[in-house]
C-alpha cells in the first residue's frame, strides 16, 4: 500500500491536501464489520466534530478496547456540515455521515495501535505516525479462492418450500448463529466452521 509522505500540519498535507486521520469504530460495530462483507463503512452523529476528513484523505479505521487497528480506507464523499433549513427555523441540523472506502482490511488479524492519543471518534494523524501504523499490517495476503457452504436440515412439503424456508433461516439467524463451512478449493479435507467471524468447532465429541 502506498502511502503520502508530504509534510503535513495537523493532518492535511502541505503539497497535496490530502490529509490522514483516525477513525474510531462506535462500540460494537468491529463485531458487525466482521460479520458481513462491506466496500464502505459509514459513520453518523459527528455533528459535535470539530474538523472532519475530505474527500480523498487516508483514514485508519480503529476499535477500542484494546486500541488496534483494524482497517484502512480513504474517505469517499465529501462531509460538509448541512445548515439549518432557512423555511424552516426549527429544523435540526442533520447528522454528519463520514463515508470511507476501504482500502485494506484487518479485522480478523488487527495490530495494535496502544501508542496513538485519540481526540475523539476523528483524529488528524500526523503523516509519519499514520505510515508506521499502517506498516505494521505488513505485506497483504495473497488471495486465493475458496469454498463456502451452509447446510440446513429443513423439512417441507416441495423443494421450492424448502429453498423459501432456507432463505427464511437464513435472514432471521444470520451469521450470529449459523455456521458457515470453509475450505481452500481442491482440498475439502480442510474445512472448517465459522461463527461469529471466527472458527468454532461443531464436533460435540471434542468437546468432551
Amino acid at each position: 500500500m502506498t502511502t503520502d509522505t508530504a509534510p503535513r500540519v495537523d493532518g492535511v498535507s502541505q503539497t497535496d491536501g490530502t490529509g490522514t486521520w483516525a477513525v474510531l469504530l462506535p462500540a460494537g460495530r468491529y463485531d458487525a464489520e466482521r460479520l458481513v462483507h462491506h466496500d464502505t463503512l459509514e459513520l453518523t452523529g459527528l455533528a459535535d466534530v470539530i474538523a472532519l476528513p475530505r474527500a480523498g484523505d487516508q483514514v485508519a479505521v480503529l476499535a477500542d478496547e484494546p486500541l488496534r487497528l483494524v482497517a484502512v480506507g480513504r474517505v469517499a464523499a465529501p462531509t460538509a456540515r448541512r445548515p439549518e433549513d432557512p423555511d424552516d427555523p426549527q429544523s435540526d441540523r442533520g447528522p454528519e455521515t463520514l463515508v470511507v472506502t476501504y482500502t485494506r482490511r484487518a479485522f480478523d488479524e488487527p495490530v495494535p495501535a496502544d501508542t496513538l492519543a485519540l481526540g475523539g471518534p476523528v483524529t488528524a494523524l500526523d503523516a509519519g505516525a499514520f505510515r508506521e501504523l499502517v506498516n505494521r499490517l505488513g505485506p497483504p495476503s495473497q488471495r486465493r479462492s475458496w469454498l463456502v457452504s451452509l447446510d440446513l436440515p429443513i423439512e417441507a412439503d416441495s423443494p421450492a418450500e424448502a429453498v423459501r424456508l432456507f432463505w427464511a433461516y437464513v435472514q432471521e439467524l444470520g451469521p450470529r448463529e449459523l455456521p458457515a463451512f470453509v475450505s481452500p478449493s481442491g482440498d475439502e479435507l480442510a474445512m472448517q466452521a465459522f461463527v461469529l467471524g471466527a472458527e468454532a468447532n461443531q464436533d460435540p465429541e471434542e468437546d468432551d
